[in-house]
């Protein structure tokens, strides 16, 4: 699936996730609906996947149903926040998009009800797992997110993660203000400038990259336990800690 994965550009700094499986052509949040139809090319949509209810990832999905007649699955315990769902989805259940199948994973932290779709070689995380971050924590706690991060410890590396927002500049700033002498969060910087220098999007990334150069991945380092000042205290700590500091960057 992650062949026929296109990455949109919407509004400032969200992005939309366009894959085709089977019969089937799916997009992940809709942050508005012009970029997602132009991408279209006139090719049918039958899917769109919400990962949670803000305004920056569900906007545009009544002009994209309007036009496309997809049909839109969200989280049943955000359903009352999101636009109209088809499909009500609860943790655990697995969905079938044509050939490919998603586990369902609560996600919550920036919001109570946030859901992943996890599929074989993508993940689809929306505010929660994000590239050299994870979302501000809006409605959870520091404890709700770090198990929900905690999820993706035995996934491969290989795995891609397709997160909401061209956020990894200023994520890996705030990360080399911690460490600024790590030589993973140098080389990952210096890619992304690159990247972003010749117009191209950071997201996705990889699982193993975000493994190595993520601080809300790396709770348990004792590089960042010293960076945080929380050496002698547990992982959740950690991140609490590096979360503040995050907030205030």
């Amino acid at each position: 699936m992650r062949d026929s994965l296109t990455t949109i550009p919407c509004l400032s700094d969200n992005y939309a996730f366009l894959f085709e499986s089977g019969e089937r052509r799916a997009v992940v949040d809709v942050p508005e609906a012009e970029p997602i139809l132009s991408a279209l090319d006139r090719r049918p949509l039958t899917d769109i996947l919400l990962t949670h209810h803000h305004w920056d990832h569900v906007d545009g999905v009544a002009d994209l149903v309007a036009a496309t007649g997809a049909t839109v699955w969200g989280a049943a315990a955000d359903a009352h926040r999101l636009p109209p769902l088809d499909h009500a989805l609860a943790p655990g259940d697995v969905i079938e998009i044509g050939t490919a199948r998603a586990r369902i994973i609560d996600v919550s932290g920036h919001t109570i009800g946030h859901i992943a779709f996890l599929f074989d070689d993508v993940a689809f995380t929306g505010d929660s797992l994000m590239a050299a971050g994870c979302g501000r924590l809006f409605e959870g706690t520091p404890e709700q997110m770090h198990a929900s991060l905690a999820q993706f410890a035995d996934l491969p590396d290989e795995l891609l993660i397709a997160s909401g927002h061209e956020y990894t500049t200023s994520n890996l700033a705030f990360a080399r203000s911690l460490e600024p002498d790590n030589p993973a969060l140098i080389s990952r910087q210096t890619e992304t400038e690159r990247l972003r220098s010749e117009g191209e999007p950071s997201v996705p990334s990889t699982l193993g990259l975000e493994r190595h150069t993520n601080p809300f991945l790396r709770a348990h380092d004792p590089a960042l336990k010293a960076a945080t000042g929380t050496s002698e205290q547990s992982d959740t700590a950690t991140f609490a800690a590096a979360r503040r500091a995050k907030d205030a960057f």
